[in-house]
């Protein structure tokens, strides 16, 4: 399947399944690279976990830059993701390559084992279209699949949040405030660095945490 046919699929999926899908297009380039930062620098062998695949436009990068020893699940819902994801690995070089290394677990995230952790966490999840529970439940299963000083990067588009609040009405102006209460809790103490990434539609940052780490707080680099 092409880059368009994906685009197709995501697309499909985003008009039948918006509040899982979140959004119109697989992630660009630059918000692929700024995900996989922590999964392109060198170390020990990692258990890396994305969540949320989609199509794999993050896995692609993923794939090229872990290193030969990195083992790699991947965790998504959707059927037809979950059916493209395995197509790759089965017929792109890129992909195939890490193929023996690699899972497609079809599940959510929260039924993930919490005693088999990850050094590394890759979530393109749209955390700002479900429910303050499924947030919260969400987010604790983040933490608890997350080694100690391990690092969890994930993206919100920018001030998506306010823009929303803005023309909502007042019940998801509520729950907006909720999710925005619960991100900040993860990100106030935990955060290391932040991404921002203009050419991507829509331009979004990127939050990389590490859950007991002794750091200042975000390193807000320069646009991209």
């Amino acid at each position: 399947m092409s880059l368009l046919g994906d685009y197709r699929v995501f697309f499909r999926e985003f008009r039948e399944n918006f509040y899982t899908t979140g959004a119109v297009l697989p992630s660009g380039r630059g918000l692929a690279r700024a995900l996989a930062r922590y999964v392109a620098q060198p170390g020990p062998p990692r258990r890396i976990l994305e969540v949320g695949p989609g199509t794999g436009a993050v896995t692609a990068q993923i794939v090229r830059v872990m290193g030969r020893e990195d083992r790699l699940d991947l965790v998504e819902l959707n059927d037809r993701f979950v059916e493209r994801l395995n197509e790759r690995f089965a017929n792109e070089l890129s992909f195939k390559h890490v193929a023996d290394r690699s899972r497609v677990l079809h599940q959510g995230v929260e039924t993930l084992p919490v005693d088999e952790p990850y050094d590394l966490i890759v979530s393109g999840l749209p955390l700002n279209n479900f429910s303050v529970e499924l947030v919260e439940q969400l987010v604790k299963a983040l933490r608890q699949l997350l080694k100690p000083e391990g690092t969890l990067s994930f993206f919100e588009y920018i001030a998506i949040r306010h823009a929303k609040s803005v023309v909502s009405a007042k019940a998801d102006r509520e729950r907006l405030k909720a999710i925005s209460q619960i991100l900040n809790d993860l990100l106030g103490p935990n955060e290391i660095r932040r991404d921002w990434v203009w050419l991507n539609v829509l331009p979004a940052w990127v939050h990389h945490v590490r859950i007991g780490s002794n750091g200042s707080g975000a390193d807000v680099t320069a646009p991209r």
